[in-house]
């Protein structure tokens, strides 16, 4: 009571008594009944119940089938069989857990993302393109440093060295370029 009289649920008169009328009365209508125990919390639980089923009846709303199959595909990605009802439906409770799975997922991969263990896609892709863009121009660059080089050991002409060089590698590089690389 005397919690209650401090936090203002229930006024106590002028001379420090409680009338207990009125302090019931003030007691209901500044109490969550969803945080009351006993008869009355249990007698305002099943109204609340049966206001709660009437609305469902007359405002059931389909659930779109994608909500449905990215539920199952949750459930069934963390290891668990989606278990639907007939018609499609998904209970409450395996949508919860399906909601949780995912929390837990997002949180896996945030945590990775710090450590570190987890690279960007766009930032990877950008890499692999400058490090293929780098190899080719190495490569492109390699015929005239090494034709003369080469031509002298063979015994042939320097200008015709670079020139086969140069096409074999510009062969060599097109079959390259057919390589697509997947950062998936």
């Amino acid at each position: 009571m005397r919690k209650a009289i401090a936090t203002g649920r229930i006024a106590t008169e002028a001379d420090g008594t409680i009338d207990a009328a009125r302090a019931d009365a003030m007691w209901d209508a500044r109490t969550d009944p969803a945080q009351q125990r006993g008869a009355h919390a249990r007698a305002t639980a099943a109204e609340t119940a049966a206001t709660t089923a009437t609305a469902k009846a007359t405002l059931n709303k389909p659930v779109p089938r994608a909500a449905l199959d990215a539920v199952k595909d949750t459930l069934r990605e963390a290891g668990s069989e989606p278990g639907a009802t007939e018609g499609g439906e998904v209970s409450f409770v395996r949508a919860r857990m399906a909601n949780e799975v995912l929390k837990a997922q997002t949180a896996r991969v945030r945590l990775q993302k710090m450590k570190g263990e987890v690279v960007d896609r766009a930032r990877a892709t950008a890499m692999v393109f400058d490090l293929a863009r780098r190899e080719r121009v190495a490569w492109a660059n390699w015929p005239p440093r090494v034709a003369a080089l080469m031509a002298a050991e063979l015994g042939v002409e320097a200008h015709q060295m670079e020139t086969v060089l140069e096409r074999h590698v510009r062969v060599h590089l097109g079959e390259l370029a057919e390589v697509k690389v997947e950062l998936r």
